[in-house]
């Protein structure tokens, strides 16, 4: 079978008007369609995208189901979407769930797109907790930074999303020093506090814009010191989170690019029931929304693969630019190895979409 590509991103290039030759279930060739008639045509083909924010998929939440199966289901609810890497994000909660989600991820490490974890919590401001609950937020303390030691020292990336005005200044080092991706969210840091914790080694912010306080003219606070930082930052592009004039500002106004990445901040809605149950509170879908019973937005009701047709539909990006948000940029905070589409490499591990940005399933 030959596969007309109108386009292709791979490598961290945009090619135009490229052909597949399918052996079986494989890809044999990658080469210029040139004058040949393909059997069938696909609008775009990429690597399947790298999401590093899922707290849920497939009617499974990390926190309720902190499991190696749990973990393998959300997985494949989001493979079943086109993302092919994930990392599992355990949000606010006891000690013991929160331990339970890293032994779990720790046994599913490496399989079936577990690619590390994120602690998303409890160390967090009170004031900016969003969903999370109240009664399990607490100082960064010792149990937390030994967990993602040993979580890095069995070699698996960690990110973990903490209000940094209120972490320990020693506890805080030794995350740094551990290899953990340390992230700035639901935070009150003034911009003072958060470039003293990026002089210190933080180097991410968790769902810009969203759990911090707004920026205005004489108090820029933890988002003015974000924009203007070289740390990279995670972004939700359903339009709910974000207002899409707020987005294009967000991404003109950083120093440089692929800085900024998407995360779908996915619940277990995401490729399963329009419900699902967090801290005995029942979520739903609303017009698109997930909102608790305080009113609060409760993660959102998007994958990558939307947020890329958003990128490019909604706030107008280039295919260019938008392809590195859901795929390489991601990857690379995580020190992953980049995602390529290969001779050899089965059909099913790429990511074939048609103009709408819907998925394609070659038969």
């Amino acid at each position: 079978m030959l596969i007309g590509v109108k386009s292709l991103w791979n490598g961290g290039r945009l090619l135009h008007d490229m052909a597949f030759e399918a052996a079986s279930d494989d890809i044999a060739a990658i080469r210029p369609l040139g004058a040949d008639t393909p059997d069938t045509t696909v609008a775009l083909a990429s690597p399947l995208l790298c999401d590093l924010q899922v707290n849920g998929s497939g009617g499974v939440m990390v926190n309720s189901t902190p499991t190696p199966d749990g973990l393998r289901a959300i997985a494949a609810a989001q493979r079943r979407c086109g993302t092919g890497a994930i990392l599992p994000t355990v949000i606010t909660d006891t000690p013991d769930v929160i331990e339970a989600a890293a032994e779990a991820a720790l046994a599913a490490f490496g399989h079936d797109g577990i690619a590390g974890l994120h602690i998303e919590g409890p160390h967090l401001s009170a004031q900016r907790r969003g969903t999370h609950k109240e009664a399990f937020i607490r100082p960064l303390d010792d149990r937390t930074v030994t967990l993602v030691e040993r979580l890095r020292a069995a070699g698996m990336p960690v990110m973990i999303t903490l209000a940094p005005e209120l972490a320990d200044p020693v506890l805080f080092s030794r995350l740094v020093a551990s290899g953990a991706v340390v992230s700035a969210g639901h935070t009150m840091a003034t911009a003072e506090e958060t470039r003293d914790a990026l002089e210190r080694g933080l180097s991410c912010f968790t769902h810009l814009y969203n759990a911090m306080p707004p920026m205005t003219a004489r108090a820029p606070g933890v988002l003015g010191a974000a924009l203007n930082s070289r740390a990279h930052a995670g972004i939700i592009v359903d339009g709910i989170h974000v207002d899409w004039d707020m987005l294009r500002v967000a991404l003109r106004s950083r120093p440089a690019p692929g800085l900024t990445f998407a995360v779908s901040d996915a619940m277990a809605t995401v490729g399963g029931p329009d419900h699902f149950e967090i801290y005995g509170q029942i979520i739903r879908v609303r017009d698109g929304m997930l909102v608790n019973a305080e009113g609060s937005l409760a993660g959102a009701h998007i994958d990558l693969r939307q947020s890329l047709a958003n990128l490019v539909n909604r706030v107008g990006l280039p295919l260019s630019e938008a392809l590195p948000m859901v795929c390489d940029i991601p990857r690379r905070v995580m020190g992953l190895a980049p995602a390529q589409i290969a001779p050899g490499q089965p059909i099913a591990d790429t990511l074939l979409l048609n103009d709408d940005f819907q998925l394609i399933e070659l038969t």
